[in-house]
């Protein structure tokens, strides 16, 4: 009498290892991915302190050139309101003598 074959069955030995063997591999995988983002995390950050840096800097430079503009329109009004009244004056010395 033969006895129908039955598929063999892994041993849980053999199983347990090729888990083992997936796991490590699937972390070393993760590991590898996590990596990779904290070395791209690393550049933009660095990107992002040199964009402040130089936001820093050219805030000075506006708060400069606020400052001078301002005295040149203070300074433009002081003129332009002077040659105003000594223009009205003359208007009226004008009027006057006529």
């Amino acid at each position: 009498m033969d006895r129908p074959s039955k598929p063999s069955l892994p041993r849980p030995s053999s199983v347990a290892s090729t888990n083992l063997n997936a796991t490590s591999t699937n972390k070393n995988r993760q590991y590898a991915h996590l990596h990779a983002q904290l070395a791209q995390l690393n550049a933009h950050l660095a990107d992002t302190e040199n964009l402040v840096r130089m936001t820093a800097v050219q805030a000075q430079d506006m708060r400069f050139l606020g400052g001078y503009v301002g005295a040149m329109f203070m300074g433009s009004a002081k003129v332009l309101g002077e040659e105003s009244v000594q223009g009205r004056g003359k208007q009226k010395q004008k009027q006057e003598g006529s």
